[in-house]
């Protein structure tokens, strides 16, 4: 069985996000594992344009470079990890926007969340869960919620307390064996 392949994704492209921070700390605990291979993937250098395909993504049919590139980016993993800031209890707009751009390069994969905001992001996670399950994304328990208050000095530093090392861990732990268990439905 070959290796599987976990994206980390940095779920922000705002200016001084947070999300770089968290995002580089998620990976640094995934490269002291060996039951996978991880990658950081930003949607920031993707550069999408707000939606702009003129047929649904369900179609297949991409017709834009930024599309193509992007789909072949996300089609090459098995699962994913999405860093996800909350903005106005919700997920980012650049985050929705990159996810709606496809639709199969999704299918049937594995996804976890390392959130962050005041409320450490948990109404983030909710509305992501409901936005994965529609491109066929299924959504594992587990779960890291880093708050704004106790997770970053000045809301903006990010100093993450220790025991959520081992909630990340639980968090690929799903992922990883989900997107194996899903990966006879993607061939």
């Amino acid at each position: 069985m070959t290796t599987l392949k976990i994206a980390i994704i940095i779920g922000s492209t705002r200016p001084g996000r947070n999300g770089e921070a968290v995002a580089k700390w998620v990976y640094e605990i995934a490269k002291k594992r060996t039951d996978a291979q991880f990658e950081l993937v930003d949607i920031k250098d993707f550069n999408l344009p707000l939606l702009d395909e003129p047929v649904p993504p369900s179609m297949g049919q991409y017709s834009k470079p930024h599309t193509k590139t992007w789909a072949a980016k996300i089609g090459s993993f098995d699962g994913y990890v999405f860093v996800a800031p909350e903005y106005n209890h919700g997920i980012s707009g650049a985050l929705k926007n990159a996810i709606d751009f496809l639709f199969a390069e999704w299918n049937n994969k594995a996804a976890g969340f390392v959130s962050y905001g005041s409320a450490g992001g948990a109404r983030a996670v909710e509305q992501l869960r409901l936005v994965l399950a529609e491109v066929q994304i299924a959504t594992v328990r587990n779960q890291v919620l880093l708050s704004l208050f106790t997770d970053f000095e000045n809301f903006s530093v990010f100093k993450p307390d220790s025991r959520h090392e081992k909630s990340v861990n639980a968090v690929f732990d799903q992922v990883i064996a989900w997107g194996g268990a899903l990966k006879p439905l993607r061939k």
